[in-house]
């Protein structure tokens, strides 16, 4: 251990010596001009480039979001004493990065590498860039192995790719959350590390998140890099960039990689808040013109490479009312590659998981599905979309005046529904939803768990 660190300062003090002799260790210095809450206005920073760290005071860091004539706007991702007009910045002449240490996998973590719950930094961390160049096109390839979820609901009707990017979209309290930690409990022995992305969650909501990962052996596999509804607005933003960059780094060693952000309604809202603070032009209700830009660019990381790893991306969006017609959601909508809709009528009446059949849509469909999967779910799902629909009609009909194969039909669409429900974090194989078909098929009532989320 001793050698260890001997070794470590040697090495930072040759780079320090490298950067006296080089000229590398002069930066550029400037003032503090104007300062609103989190966003700071600095002139004197003439050579400062885009996402350049810089360093306010002794003790505040940001970085570089915005570039003037004279000045430059800065954002502040931690903020020590209180900032004054006058104070000096220093602009560090390199990107800002996260910091991320492999011994993260199993904890609760932020952006810079801190554990959370006990409140110290990890060992053996290193500079995570969180702007970085697009995965190439040539380097992706078509997307057609499965990542079951262990929900019959989705799996057979709805499937889900490893490489896919999925909406879970739906109001307050229907289960979205819920249906992406069933997700990760089933990648049990499946070898594919999780990362969940929690953004503007208090630290009970993320706590009791991890009790439940811990309690059905999950955080084995899994990191959570949280960004708590007290951290600085710049933090929240850029946090699901950071998970996404650590996602790429694991897929580009060959690994399959699961992404859970929750959740980008709150993404943009805070999105919105630092444009309007930076004087920016407000585009539709009042979000900031480029907003669509910033969910793309997250987004299309997930794929499936050539070198054979994956990132599967689970994006959750909240809605109002259930209106799914938004702006914040027809933009992921326009992005991601389906959603799984979530209905609070169905989660009143007890349908739980609470999807919207009708509204929901995997555009992969059967190309990630493995063949008995294949086989047994799409006359489900026909089945059950026209037993939805014809039983909003019949609804309050006594099935009696029904003729027989009326009713037949009736009776099979409410086994299909029965079969579906699941009570939480009872995932389902492969076998059992199969099993769950072939008993619809003979008759029976399902073989649903019923219960609630």
């Amino acid at each position: 251990m001793a050698n260890d660190i001997t070794g470590d300062l040697g090495k930072i003090l040759s780079e320090k010596v490298d950067a006296i002799k080089s000229g590398r260790n002069a930066y550029a210095t400037g003032r503090v001009h104007m300062v609103r809450e989190y966003v700071i206005e600095a002139d004197g920073l003439e050579g400062a480039a885009y996402f350049e760290r810089v360093q306010v005071g002794d003790d505040s860091e940001g970085y570089v979001d915005a570039i003037g004539r004279n000045t430059v706007l800065i954002n502040l991702t931690h903020v020590g004493k209180k900032i004054h007009v006058g104070d000096k910045v220093v602009a560090m002449g390199k990107q800002f990065c996260a910091r991320y240490s492999p011994d993260a996998v199993g904890h609760i973590v932020d952006m810079f590498g801190t554990e959370k719950m006990l409140g110290r930094t990890m060992a053996n961390r290193a500079d995570i860039p969180i702007e970085s160049e697009p995965i190439p096109i040539m380097a992706r390839k078509g997307v057609t192995r499965p990542l079951l979820t262990g929900i019959s609901g989705i799996d057979m009707l709805y499937p889900i790719g490893r490489g896919q990017r999925q909406l879970i979209i739906g109001d307050k309290k229907t289960g979205k959350t819920q249906i992406a930690l069933d997700t990760i409990v089933n990648q049990k022995e499946q070898d594919v590390l999780c990362i969940y992305a929690a953004i503007g969650k208090t630290k009970k909501e993320v706590k009791d998140i991890y009790a439940q990962l811990l309690k059905y052996g999950a955080m084995v596999y899994t990191i959570i890099i949280a960004a708590f509804n007290d951290d600085p607005a710049p933090v929240l933003r850029s946090t699901p960039y950071a998970a996404l960059s650590i996602a790429r780094t694991y897929m580009e060693q060959g690994r399959d990689v699961l992404v859970v952000i929750d959740d980008l309604k709150r993404h943009a809202d805070i999105c919105r808040e630092i444009a309007l603070l930076m004087d920016k032009t407000p585009g539709r209700d009042a979000y900031p013109p480029d907003i669509f830009y910033s969910h793309s660019r997250m987004l299309e990381l997930g794929c499936q490479h050539i070198n054979g790893g994956s990132i599967t991306i689970l994006p959750i969006c909240e809605t109002k009312g259930g209106d799914i017609t938004d702006f914040i959601s027809t933009n992921i909508i326009s992005i991601t590659d389906g959603q799984i809709v979530l209905s609070a009528k169905n989660f009143e009446k007890g349908q739980k998981p609470a999807v919207n059949y009708g509204l929901s849509v995997s555009r992969l469909g059967g190309a990630v599905q493995n063949p008995e999967l294949k086989k047994a779910g799409p006359p489900l799902r026909r089945e059950l979309l026209a037993y939805l629909e014809q039983r909003e009609v019949f609804e309050l009909t006594n099935i009696d005046e029904m003729g027989e194969a009326m009713r037949r039909r009736m009776r099979r669409g409410a086994a299909i529904l029965e079969m579906l429900k699941q009570r939480k974090f009872s995932v389902r194989s492969e076998a059992d939803m199969l099993a769950g078909a072939r008993d619809v098929d003979r008759g029976g009532e399902g073989s649903g768990e019923g219960g609630g989320l």
